[in-house]
């Protein structure tokens, strides 16, 4: 097992999770993270952390399509091991739906 960033991490990009990944396995694209699959050890402290809920484990149904698109963008992104500040209206794009076909910028 392994965790995913899915797309509701787009356009809030909270990195709370950043601080706490004992690996450093999350990569930083313009308005979301990933987390590299073949790097993720399975510990599970960032999925509490994220307050959009964006991290999920890749057992859950819809995962499978996540899992690919984290592993293609992490090894595209750059890698980021220190929390910065989340996009100013991040509050306002938390829950908002299908975020991936209208806002994903690879």
């Amino acid at each position: 097992m392994t965790y995913v960033v899915n797309e509701a991490c787009i356009k809030c990009k909270y990195m709370d999770c950043v601080e706490v990944c004992p690996v450093d396995c999350f990569y930083e694209g313009e308005n979301m993270l990933v987390i590299h699959p073949d790097e993720c050890i399975d510990c599970g402290v960032c999925e509490p952390e994220c307050p959009a809920e964006a991290i999920v484990p890749d057992s859950e149904s819809d995962a499978e399509k996540w899992v690919e698109i984290n592993r293609q963008y992490a090894s595209q992104w750059p890698n980021i091991t220190r929390k910065k500040d989340a996009p100013a209206d991040a509050d306002a794009w938390k829950g908002v739906p299908d975020k991936f076909t209208k806002f994903f910028k690879p």
